[in-house]
């Protein structure tokens, strides 16, 4: 038997949603189970953030998932766009390295039209080019990255 990608969908929602909180979860959590229905994959969660809050430390659902990553417990991480997964430049990459340099390895597939991001099935070497870009640009600040690092550490491994 073949072992099946544990999957978590991510979705990061703006603030405006809280009122339709329920609806929105209720529609996301169906879209993750209808998409991995089937598939070589095993859908272990959807994440929900929905807030006004850019950084993925302000985040309470990321927070969680980094630390299931962390722990072992997925192995990829999907999200309909890259902008769920980190708002800007700097907090995509950081994500991308600290993702990327865990002990169990985590893939991330999304469904961007112009850019999609597939680690599972890597066309054109696409991991090793994201962990690449990651760490060039952490290079030009990595004091910046190791305190964003403690940051998410401290929670993951529960140290507050």
């Amino acid at each position: 038997m073949q072992k099946k990608y544990r999957v978590a969908g991510y979705v990061k929602l703006a603030q405006k949603w809280e009122k339709r909180e329920k609806q929105a979860v209720e529609y996301n959590n169906a879209y993750y189970e209808e998409k991995f229905k089937n598939t070589q994959f095993e859908l272990v969660g959807v994440y929900i953030d929905i807030t006004g809050k850019k950084e993925i430390c302000k985040r309470e659902h990321m927070m969680k998932l980094l630390k299931r990553c962390y722990r072992g417990e997925i192995d990829c991480i999907a999200a309909q766009t890259r902008a769920f997964l980190a708002a800007n430049h700097k907090e995509f990459c950081y994500l991308i390295f600290f993702l990327f340099s865990l002990p169990f390895h985590i893939d991330i597939i999304t469904e961007d039209e112009d850019y999609n991001i597939d680690t599972i099935h890597d066309y054109d070497d696409q991991s090793k080019e994201l962990y690449k870009w990651a760490y060039e640009y952490i290079s030009l600040n990595e004091d910046d990255y190791l305190n964003w690092k403690k940051t998410i550490m401290d929670y993951v491994c529960d140290i507050k």
